[in-house]
């Protein structure tokens, strides 16, 4: 079965998710803390990706870029308000907010090799043994993400099997199109720029800034746009 370990993943996540739903009645000052050293250690693991870039004005490029389209287009603002939205609905008395919530475990989540390396073994080989071990890891971070910071969390594993989901299906078809080069480049620029966004909301999470993380994430589109533009243009 193909979708098994992309399943799997989103399992895992739900799970997590639920358990960590349950662990949200821990003290405000313990919580305080613990937000603390989520943000800590969200801050290192974006640095660690953001420093694996080969060609960093590819990054700069695509951040900048990304920014720009995600400003005109409002993303936060919209998230926030489906988020609000959607705390109105389901309730969620006061445990953080859901646009947070989903924004940080997306990013967390989906951005990373594990997630298209995984997919694709999944697609090309029926080996869901990247995925599977990634399901542990996401399984485990989302509960702890859940505890501080709240439902929205759970809201990740849409885009996760989505975007999981649609590479395993079309694997075969990304392998015989896509130049193993020009996916190493991608899958490398792609870590590189989401780690950016993962550092800020890391930062956003110790309470040092109030960056608008989600409009940065038109850059992740623009990573490929220029990565197939440089291939090109080499390949003339």
């Amino acid at each position: 079965m193909v979708l098994l370990g992309t399943l799997v993943n989103g399992g895992s996540i739900i799970v997590g998710s639920l358990l960590g739903k349950l662990l949200n009645r821990i003290p405000e000052k313990v919580k305080g803390t613990v937000m603390h050293a989520i943000g800590l250690a969200v801050i290192v693991l974006g640095l660690q990706m953001g420093l694996k870039s080969e060609q960093y004005l590819i990054v700069i490029l695509s951040l900048v870029f990304g920014a720009m389209i995600g400003e005109f287009l409002s993303l936060e603002n919209h998230l926030n308000a489906f988020g609000i939205w959607l705390e109105k609905k389901i309730g969620t008395n006061g445990q953080g907010s859901i646009a947070e919530g989903f924004i940080t475990a997306t990013l967390v989540f989906v951005i990373g090799a594990m997630a298209v390396l995984g997919a694709l073994d999944s697609g090309i080989r029926g080996d869901h043994t990247v995925l599977y071990t990634k399901a542990v890891i996401d399984g485990f971070t989302a509960l702890i993400l859940t505890s501080t910071l709240g439902i929205g969390v759970l809201f990740s594993v849409v885009p996760v099997v989505i975007y999981e989901g649609t590479i395993a299906l079309f694997a075969t078809q990304i392998n015989h199109v896509i130049p193993n080069s020009i996916m190493h480049s991608f899958i490398t620029e792609m870590t590189a720029t989401g780690g950016i966004m993962i550092f800020a909301i890391g930062l956003n999470i110790t309470g040092l800034t109030k960056i608008r993380v989600a409009n940065f994430l038109p850059g992740i589109i623009v990573v490929a746009v220029i990565v197939a533009i440089i291939h090109v243009y080499h390949g003339l």
